[in-house]
């Protein structure tokens, strides 16, 4: 099974971005690497002047690179950043169907926060030009199964680590948690390096928030599904970019898809690290996505 690496769906300050990445290039063993700004288009302008330099340092690293589409381009200048993918000479995952005005007909990957839940769905991707298509965190064991046999020249990947990508909204969460406008929100997002937790009224740990995303508090991690999943014809999985050793995660990760590390072995490494919240599996088992079955 090959790893792919998604994008920082955080706003990590440029210069903690761009060494991420370069670590990323030289030491993580991943096949693919995506790049670029799926949750705010006010992020992007802080990455124009590095990201050239961290798409060549990757490649050097041998690892192939995609670029990230935004998930909610509403306005006309995110509708036409998103538009001006197409053609750019790398592959684009796209993370909302307005992307596919641009794309359609020619290869392409379909992110995690796209609704492929039914064959019909997968079918009309493949027709599109989806060559991997990243199936969304909330799907249980079941559905991906159906997925499995019925795709044709498709990759299915699936979200195996980190907090699982919920929901994008018109409204920046964490503008109004500090009090300002989402015009005028300041960044604070960059306060909180993998989002902002959430807790119910009763001090329960609940979500997280990143912007405009609402993500799961707990981090998934899927380790013992593993092997079920490669029968089912999923042929990539994914990790999900923390502040933790993420380099690590994917050494792990290397090891347990090529035989050489046990799920058990695997959780033991990732409770060592900081991850940023408690870890989870539920929602592949068809349970609540906070729960943990052993």
């Amino acid at each position: 099974m090959k790893l792919t690496l998604g994008p920082v769906l955080f706003n990590w300050p440029t210069p903690m971005w761009a060494d991420f990445y370069a670590r990323i290039a030289d030491e993580a063993p991943v096949d693919r690497v995506i790049v670029g700004e799926v949750v705010c288009s006010k992020r992007t302008p802080f990455r124009n002047d590095v990201i050239g330099e961290v798409i060549e340092r990757l490649e050097r690293g041998g690892k192939e690179v995609a670029l990230a589409a935004l998930a909610l381009p509403t306005l006309k200048r995110e509708i036409n950043e998103v538009a001006s993918l197409a053609g750019c000479g790398y592959l684009v995952e796209i993370n909302d169907v307005t992307a596919l005005a641009a794309l359609a007909g020619t290869p392409h990957l379909v992110g995690p926060l796209v609704n492929v839940y039914n064959e019909e769905t997968l079918a009309e991707f493949e027709s599109l030009g989806s060559t991997t298509i990243a199936l969304s965190p909330e799907l249980p064991l079941s559905s991906i199964a159906i997925l499995g046999a019925a795709k044709q020249q498709a990759d299915l990947e699936v979200f195996a680590f980190g907090r699982a990508p919920l929901a994008i909204s018109a409204r920046c969460y964490h503008a109004r948690a500090h009090g300002l406008p989402k015009d005028a929100c300041k960044y604070v997002c960059e306060q909180d390096l993998d989002g902002l937790d959430v807790d119910t009224l009763d001090g329960q740990s609940f979500l997280a928030v990143n912007g405009v995303q609402t993500m799961g508090f707990g981090v998934t991690v899927l380790a013992q599904e593993i092997p079920g999943l490669h029968e089912m014809g999923v042929s990539r999985l994914r990790l999900s970019p923390h502040t933790c050793d993420m380099v690590g995660v994917a050494k792990a990760y290397r090891e347990l898809a090529d035989g050489r590390l046990a799920s058990s072995e695997l959780i033991v490494k990732l409770e060592a690290m900081n991850l940023p919240g408690t870890i989870v599996n539920g929602y592949p088992h068809g349970k609540p996505g906070a729960v943990l079955v052993s």
